[in-house]
């Protein structure tokens, strides 16, 4: 039984590895292990990793590889790829590597498919050409990807690890509706991204729980918990600093703290900074519960999938713990199918 005592709302993990400045790949994975084995005593229902490429600040680049092991280590998280980017594989491929996990670890494992590149041009067509990735359209690419999870027994070519049911659930990654209208055209679940596109979530949602027969929906977005409100928004001043730089044509790893507070920013800077402060929810347990509640009532959604961008392990490790906390006040969204 999952340790975490049963709540409606599910609340779930998506971890990138974060390479903070003066860290390196190897700690980063393995922070992300410490807090997968966190997580899973906490009672998260799934830890979710992301395919990135060539990104200084990203250590996770290879999802099959580092969900096999978080699964190897955990017991009950369900453990997947957040996502693999498809246009960057080919379809057969995802099949074999995700039934050979499923076939290893029955029940637990989840395949999040997405779309967008994962790094630079250069980087991207390092991984695989544009003529490889273009050739089919993105929906092409979808639908040989589940005819290989879903084989007819007279198929000529299959993905050998996924016979005799070892499928993994799939889910499609977006933020916007047409994402969510194609999730819901192929009967898959649904994951958005909060994260990256606030102001999308409403009518995106909207879309899928009107159309999808049975709607399996998650929202992901960008969460810092620390003991008051004070603490929590001096934390957030890391992954703030870091947007900053980057709107303003720089690209740093993320900063500390004591980095960021010490930053000598201008009136500029500052109205930058609070435009862009509605994607991260930062606070206490208490303020965060009430923005949590407002994001699960206006999506419908009865799980959440939190991403952590914090510059100390510790903090990362504490705000988890707070947050887990959270999970039993909330109740699902009233817009729920």
């Amino acid at each position: 039984m999952n340790g975490r005592r049963q709540a409606d709302v599910r609340l779930s993990v998506l971890d990138t590895s974060p390479i903070v400045q003066g860290s390196t790949p190897r700690q980063a994975l393995r922070d992300t292990v410490d807090l997968a084995l966190l997580a899973d005593t906490l009672g998260y229902h799934r830890y979710w990793v992301p395919e990135h490429h060539s990104m200084r600040g990203v250590a996770s680049s290879a999802p099959a590889v580092l969900v096999g092991h978080l699964a190897n280590v955990t017991r009950d998280l369900r453990v997947g790829a957040g996502g693999v980017l498809l246009p960057n594989h080919a379809p057969i491929v995802v099949a074999e590597q995700f039934g050979t996990l499923a076939a290893l670890h029955p029940g637990r494992i989840d395949l999040g498919i997405g779309r967008a590149p994962g790094g630079s041009k250069s980087a991207v067509e390092a991984v695989r050409p544009e003529r490889e990735r273009t050739a089919k359209s993105f929906r092409e690419q979808l639908g040989e990807l589940l005819a290989f999870l879903d084989p007819p027994a007279d198929a000529r070519i299959k993905a050998i690890p996924v016979v005799g049911g070892n499928v993994p659930p799939v889910w499609l990654l977006g933020s916007s509706p047409d994402s969510a209208a194609l999730a819901a055209e192929l009967g898959l679940s649904y994951a958005f991204a909060h994260h990256l596109n606030p102001d999308k979530a409403v009518e995106a949602t909207r879309v899928y729980r009107e159309r999808a027969a049975s709607p399996t929906m998650l929202v992901s977005l960008s969460v810092i918990v620390a003991e008051d409100d004070e603490r929590a928004e001096w934390l957030a001043g890391s992954t703030r600093l870091k947007v900053l730089s980057r709107v303003r044509g720089t690209r740093i790893q993320l900063p500390s703290p004591e980095d960021a507070a010490a930053y000598p920013y201008t009136d500029e800077d500052r109205a930058e900074i609070a435009g862009r402060s509605g994607s991260v929810v930062v606070g206490s347990p208490e303020t965060v519960t009430k923005h949590l509640q407002g994001v699960l009532d206006d999506t419908g959604a009865d799980e959440l999938m939190v991403t952590t961008p914090l510059y100390y392990h510790s903090d990362r490790r504490r705000s988890y713990e707070l947050l887990a906390s959270v999970g039993s006040r909330l109740r699902p969204g009233s817009r729920s199918s």
